[in-house]
């Protein structure tokens, strides 16, 4: 044999030796003896260490970031209701347009009782969610290859991929992806050790990790489906039990029983039931692509590198057109290489294909695009961020092969002499491509914390815990919507209320009115920086001449500056009385009835209707002296003294 069939020969001898099957893994493994026994073990405490030490620096980086996140939108939503509720089926079991997730509604429940908005207990969980997920994957890469160095290739994508940067800014996200994310990784390798050693509490194992994340993400039932794929497709000669897959499909039948019959039952806030619908082809079709090449193709290598901001504290991916296809590129030529070395690499792209399609595309498509758009939607990357777990798991397995793994590559090497510059590309070829996605990664997470992220709502709900601590005991507070960079009213309605939102940190009763009626003494109402100021009604004023003009039980008009348009529009009459009446005030075809007390005060009348005047009389027969009117829209008073002086916060 030649030196040069030799060398050629050199990687099929490496490739049946990496073909011998491990040991059991749950045999204790024979104690090293002699040097060449203990360099395996050597290297092996290298690689972990590195790994532990990549998972503490992912930790404290990602700590920067999440420490200036805080609630929004859903999340004053979620913790509103928890407080309104008891533990009970009922409140755990609703599907929240399309989301059923009875345990991040227990956290919710329970966030509402230690501290309401408690972002530091919020955020040491994440940190404590994104650490177990970190190990739970290391434990996962360990099982299917070995303490080998090339796993530390995809526990660092997953480390730092910018995938899960949207999500980790978003509470609600948050307590939904990282334990389904968990349970994903422990999951498999539970299945793992049933494939390799058929032992039946392995299969359990399986079962139970796929049915905590049931009760946390509706992606869930899909882990079992990897499961299967992954046995089927790596571990072609392990030892079947049928009672496991049969455990795994009614653990997936008794899920989609619950699920259906409770997505068709729960009442959203809109009050009304889900109907499920696909939307038109044209449009899912533009979705699913937009999702791949906008969101999850650029995230998985580092992108989008610049965000398109919906909000403060939330923003979509927006990666320039040239990257994302250029992105496209790189991932089609990764893919290439991995099919052309890898002899099961087409089963982990396939595998990964079909949860995208699966699992990302379809509930979205079913629930909400009609609402937002494919464009919208589909630069999404929280609709991803989950993937980005399995992502990890994919490239391990399109790059290095499986622990007792058969025949793993299609063709080896190119010999040193015969190409020794296609070896050597092929050796440092992910090089360049880990500090791209290094320095994109880096890029991108750096872009979104240029955003103000959770100060102004942090600021908001700070300086309205503030302002009701001072105010006076039941004291009489409008009922009105709170900015939308805080929750949207188009979205989430009457739980967009400050009572909804401020409420709960009242330290003193107060009264709650969303309309003003009879005569309140000194109203307040929030400002946008949440400060309490006097209520001002602001629309138009008439004056009286000599004061007041007497009113009894005949109707008197008085004429406004100008016609109002039909509608709902609250009058503030001044009177000056002897004794208490009641009197009724009319705008149109609209007729309130309102207390007016004694001596000089001033009272309020909420009325639906429209015209040129307003008419006023008395029901008891008795005369009022009726003084300033005015007509228009309970607002905040500009001039008006607010409490506390300046915002909490910026």
């Amino acid at each position: 044999m030649t030196s040069e069939e030799a060398a050629a020969a050199r990687p099929r001898q490496d490739e049946k030796t990496a073909a011998r099957p491990p040991q059991d893994q749950e045999t204790p493994a024979q104690p090293p003896q002699g040097e060449t026994a203990a360099r395996p073990r050597r290297h092996g405490d290298i690689v972990l260490a590195a790994a532990i030490a990549m998972i503490a620096v992912q930790l404290v980086w990602r700590f920067d970031f999440i420490r200036r996140t805080y609630f929004r939108q859903d999340d004053f939503t979620f913790i509103a209701r928890g407080l309104e509720h008891g533990l009970t089926w009922d409140y755990l079991m609703r599907v929240d347009y399309g989301h059923l997730m009875p345990g991040p509604f227990a956290i919710h429940w329970a966030m509402g009782r230690v501290g309401v908005y408690n972002d530091v207990l919020a955020h040491l969980v994440t940190l404590g969610l994104l650490a177990a997920a970190a190990f739970a994957l290391l434990r996962l890469l360990r099982l299917l290859f070995g303490t080998r160095p090339a796993i530390l290739v995809p526990l660092g994508f997953y480390l730092l991929t910018p995938l899960l940067v949207s999500s980790l800014s978003w509470w609600a996200v948050v307590i939904e992806t990282l334990p389904f994310q968990i349970a994903l990784a422990m999951a498999l390798g539970s299945q793992v050790r049933f494939a390799r050693t058929g032992r039946f509490r392995h299969a359990l194992a399986v079962a139970a990790w796929a049915v905590l994340a049931m009760v946390f993400f509706v992606k869930a039932p899909f882990i079992l489906v990897l499961a299967f794929v992954l046995t089927i497709g790596w571990f072609p000669g392990a030892r079947r039990r049928a009672g496991a897959w049969l455990l795994h499909l009614a653990v997936v039948a008794g899920y989609a029983v619950v699920f259906f019959r409770q997505l068709f039952t729960s009442v959203q806030l809109t009050n009304d039931t889900v109907r499920p619908a696909f939307p038109d082809p044209g449009v899912a079709a533009s979705f699913a692509w937009k999702l791949l090449s906008a969101a999850l193709v650029p995230g998985a290598l580092g992108g989008p590198w610049q965000w398109y901001p919906i909000s403060e504290d939330y923003a979509i991916a927006a990666a320039p057109q040239a990257l994302a296809w250029a992105a496209l590129g790189v991932a089609v030529l990764a893919v290439g290489v991995s099919l052309w070395y890898r002899r099961r690499a087409w089963l982990a792209w396939l595998t990964l294909l079909g949860y995208f399609v699966l699992a990302d595309v379809v509930p979205v498509m079913i629930g909400r695009i009609v609402q937002l758009g494919p464009d919208l939607g589909g630069q999404e990357l929280r609709y991803v961020s989950s993937t980005a777990m399995l992502l990890a798991v994919v490239i391990g397995l399109a790059y290095i092969p499986v622990l007792g793994e058969r025949a793993p590559w299609r063709r080896p090497a190119p010999g040193p002499r015969r190409l020794p510059w296609v070896r050597a590309a092929l050796r440092y070829a992910w090089v360049p491509v880990a500090a791209a996605f290094f320095a994109g990664s880096v890029w991108t997470a750096v872009a979104y914390t240029r955003m103000p992220l959770g100060d102004h709502v942090k600021s908001y709900v700070a300086t309205g815990r503030a302002a009701l601590a001072r105010a006076p005991i039941n004291a009489v507070i409008l009922d009105a919507h709170v900015p939308a960079r805080v929750v949207l009213p188009l979205f989430f309605r009457d739980y967009a209320l400050v009572s909804r939102v401020l409420g709960p940190v009242a330290p003193n009763p107060v009264t709650w009115t969303r309309r003003l009626t009879g005569p309140v003494a000194n109203p307040l109402a929030f400002d946008d920086a949440g400060r309490l100021r006097p209520v001002d009604i602001q629309g138009m004023t008439i004056p009286q001449r000599g004061g007041c003009t007497p009113v009894s039980s005949r109707e008197k008009r008085f004429r406004l500056p100008a016609a109002v348009p039909d509608g709902e529009w609250t009058v503030q009459v001044g009177y000056l009385n002897p004794t208490p009446s009641t009197i009724a005030v009319r705008l149109g075809g609209g007729v309130t009835t309102v207390p007016a007390g004694k001596d000089f005060g001033w009272t309020f009348a909420t009325v639906k209707g429209g015209g040129a005047d307003v008419a006023i009389r008395t029901l008891d027969g008795r005369t009022v002296c009726v003084g300033e009117i005015r007509l228009g829209v309970p607002r905040p008073a500009a001039n008006g003294t607010p409490t506390p002086l300046q915002p909490v916060g910026p």
